[in-house]
């Protein structure tokens, strides 16, 4: 059993998961590895919550973006848990990730879970007419 961090699951309501999103999340910290590593494709996990290809398609869209899972490049069937979220396997290990990770949030060589600001779409800018 991994011990996992309250900080980060107090602050999930704040990132507008979907249930599809929340679902798939919850498979991914089912199979973890302790630190968050996640070694399973999308069709393996999908067949744990009973979501669509599409569905689970969008819903990792959704926890990349917000920065809850991260993919690594170049690896194949490889997530990584975000550290806020993960799972590890003592108190001290815990704490030490948790640490490095604020600290690499701050220097910025890794990303804060977040909602990401609103795209606006050209569709939304006015078109100047000539007269």
């Amino acid at each position: 059993m991994l011990i996992q961090a309250t900080l980060g699951f107090a602050q999930l309501h704040r990132l507008e998961l979907s249930k599809a999103s929340y679902d798939l999340l919850s498979a991914m910290m089912e199979v973890q590895r302790p630190g968050g590593e996640v070694n399973a494709s999308q069709a393996e996990l999908r067949a744990r919550v009973g979501l669509s290809k599409n569905r689970t398609s969008i819903a990792m869209s959704q926890l990349v973006e917000r920065n809850v899972v991260l993919r690594p490049e170049g690896r194949y069937r490889s997530y990584f848990i975000h550290p806020y979220f993960a799972g590890y396997a003592t108190v001290d290990e815990m704490e030490g990730a948790l640490r490095e990770a604020t600290e690499a949030i701050k220097a910025g060589a890794l990303a804060a879970p977040e909602v990401p600001a609103p795209q606006r779409h050209l569709s939304a800018v006015p078109t100047r007419r000539s007269a």
